[in-house]
């Protein structure tokens, strides 16, 4: 005679892997991610968050960045909001005004004060109109 298993180990190991997956699915689209914003949606935001804009003047202080800091400010990339910013550490070759950047760090008293090391700026070739005298299959 043959021996009938209990349903209930295939139902256990079913309801765990299931948790694990909502879990892994959860920490990897929501769980670590810090806000994105742009200038004019920082107004009463708390914490750290992704700061992306263009860059607008003058740039302050680049040569001195790495030491003692250097101030510029960022605009919105379709808006009218800014906001100055305060940033520490290296600078990116393509750095220089009417950039998009982000930058990671949170607002104090006014001012985006960025995390160290944190700015990026995106290549030019990706935000220019196509037909622009550039081809389009750059990077």
């Amino acid at each position: 005679m043959a021996r009938r298993r209990s349903p209930a180990r295939l139902v256990v190991a079913l309801s765990i892997a299931a948790v694990l997956a909502i879990f892994l699915l959860y920490t990897s689209l929501a769980g670590g991610a810090t806000p994105s914003l742009e200038p004019g949606e920082l107004k009463g935001r708390a914490g750290q968050v992704t700061l992306s804009g263009k860059v607008v003047g003058s740039v302050q202080d680049r040569e001195k960045a790495r030491t003692t800091g250097m101030r510029f400010r960022l605009r919105d990339i379709e808006g009218a909001g800014s906001v100055r910013v305060f940033y520490r550490g290296s600078v990116p070759d393509l750095f220089k005004p009417d950039r998009h950047v982000y930058l990671k760090g949170e607002l104090k008293n006014g001012t985006f004060v960025a995390q160290p090391d944190s700015l990026v700026t995106k290549c030019p070739s990706k935000y220019a109109p196509k037909g622009a005298g550039e081809s389009s299959s750059g990077a």
